[in-house]
C-alpha cells in the first residue's frame, strides 16, 4: 500500500475523481483498489494497493480501512481497477471495512478499460449496466494537476525504474578506493578518539557538505565523491546527520536519487531509506514505497528502511513531522517504533 499528502484538485464527477487519481498517486493504476478519503469536502489522502489474491479479502480490507481512518477521514470513495469478478469482491470487502470503521461511503466503482460502473447507483440514465464511457482529456482534473506540478507515470514499473540501479563498473572500482581510503582514516585516527568514532563524523560531514554543494550547482557527484559518501553512510551518526538535513523539498528527492541509484548494491541501505524519508515527506507515498522495496531486498534488516515501511503501512501523513528536525530526531523515531512493536494487538 502507498499514500501520499495531497495536490488541491476540484472534483466534481465520477470521471473527474477516475481523472484526478493517477496524479494522487503518481502513476496510473492496473488491477488496484485505490481508496480516496475525505475530510468533509477536501480529499485528504489516497491509498493503492494491489487486488486481493487470498479467499479471505476481510483482513486486507480492515487494514485499508484501519489507514484510512488514521488520516482523520469522514468519508471514503472505493475505486476498484481491472476484471469485474476479482475487483467486485474486493470493492465488496472495503466498503463493508469501511462503514465498519464509522467512514460513510460516497461512492464505489470499477474501471475496467475506459468504462466505470457504480456499484451504488442503480439508475440507468446515470449509470447504465454497459458502463459509463470516459475520456480523462474531456476533464480539466489532469491539465490543473499539471499545472500544479504533478505527475501520472503510466504504471507502477515506471516509478520503479525511477529508482533502479544505474552503477557502473567504475563505480565498483570507486567503491574499492573508498574502502583503501576509509581504512587510511581509521589507522591515522589518534588513540584518544575510540574506533575512530570522531574522525568517520567529522569526514562523514563533510563528504555530505561537499557532495550537496556539488550537486546543488547543477554538476554531478564524481565516482570517488559518492562512493566515499555511501561508505561513510554506514556509520550511523555520519547516517543520522544526514538524516536530520533531509527532507521533503525537491532538491533531497533529486540529491538521494542520484546517490542511491548509483550506489553499488552493498551500500544501498543508507542513501536509499534517506530517499524514501525524503520522498514521504514530499508526500510523494508511491515514490517512497518502490524505494524501500528495492532497499528491503538487498537488506532486509535495515532499521531506518523498516521504521519507514511500518509509517508507509500504518497510513502515517507526512504532516506528523511537520517542522522536522525539530519535532523529532533519529533517537526519537527509533524508540517510538520500538515502543508501538511492544505494545499488544
Amino acid at each position: 500500500m502507498n499514500s501520499t499528502d495531497l495536490p488541491r484538485l476540484t472534483v466534481r464527477s465520477p470521471a473527474d475523481l477516475i481523472a484526478a487519481v493517477p496524479y494522487l498517486l503518481g502513476f496510473h493504476p492496473a488491477d488496484s483498489i485505490v481508496v480516496v478519503a475525505l475530510r468533509g469536502s477536501r480529499i485528504v489522502f489516497a491509498a493503492r494497493c494491489d487486488l486481493f489474491d487470498d479467499s479471505d479479502p476481510g483482513e486486507s480490507a480492515a487494514h485499508i480501512a484501519d489507514v484510512t481512518t488514521r488520516q482523520g477521514a469522514d468519508s471514503a470513495t472505493v475505486i476498484g481497477y481491472g476484471p469485474a469478478t476479482p475487483v467486485t469482491s474486493a470493492v465488496d470487502a472495503v466498503r463493508a471495512a469501511l462503514a465498519d470503521a464509522g467512514l460513510t461511503v460516497l461512492d464505489a466503482l470499477r474501471v475496467t478499460e475506459e468504462r466505470w460502473w457504480s456499484y451504488l447507483c442503480g439508475v440507468p440514465e446515470c449509470c447504465p449496466p454497459e458502463g459509463t464511457p470516459y475520456d480523462p482529456r474531456a476533464s480539466t482534473v489532469p491539465a490543473t494537476a499539471v499545472f500544479a506540478g504533478q505527475v501520472a507515470l503510466p504504471d507502477r514499473a515506471a516509478l520503479a525504474a525511477q529508482v533502479a540501479p544505474a552503477a557502473t563498473p567504475a563505480m565498483r572500482q570507486a567503491a574499492e578506493r573508498a574502502e583503501g581510503r576509509l581504512t587510511d582514516l581509521l589507522a591515522e585516527a589518534p588513540p584518544t578518539d575510540l574506533l575512530g568514532g570522531r574522525a568517520l563524523r567529522s569526514a562523514g560531514t563533510a563528504a555530505l557538505r561537499a557532495a550537496r554543494q556539488r550537486h546543488g550547482s547543477g554538476e554531478p557527484l564524481t565516482d570517488d565523491e559518492l562512493a566515499w559518501l555511501c561508505l561513510l553512510l554506514t556509520h550511523l551518526p555520519v547516517r543520522d546527520h544526514a538524516w536530520e538535513r533531509t527532507d521533503g523539498r525537491d532538491e533531497d528527492v533529486a540529491f538521494w536519487t542520484e546517490v542511491m541509484r548509483r550506489a553499488e548494491p552493498e551500500l544501498i541501505a543508507a542513501p536509499g531509506a534517506l530517499l524514501a524519508f525524503a520522498a514521504w515527506r514530499a508526500g510523494q507515498g508511491a515514490l517512497a514505497a518502490v524505494t524501500l522495496e528495492r532497499v528491503l531486498a538487498e537488506h532486509s534488516d535495515y532499521s531506518l528502511a523498516l521504521l519507514l515501511d511500518d509509517l508507509l503501512r500504518r497510513g502515517v501523513p507526512p504532516s506528523r513531522l511537520d517542522g522536522w528536525p525539530v519535532t523529532g530526531s533519529p533517537k526519537a523515531l527509533r524508540r517510538r517504533r520500538r515502543r508501538s512493536r511492544r505494545r499488544p494487538r
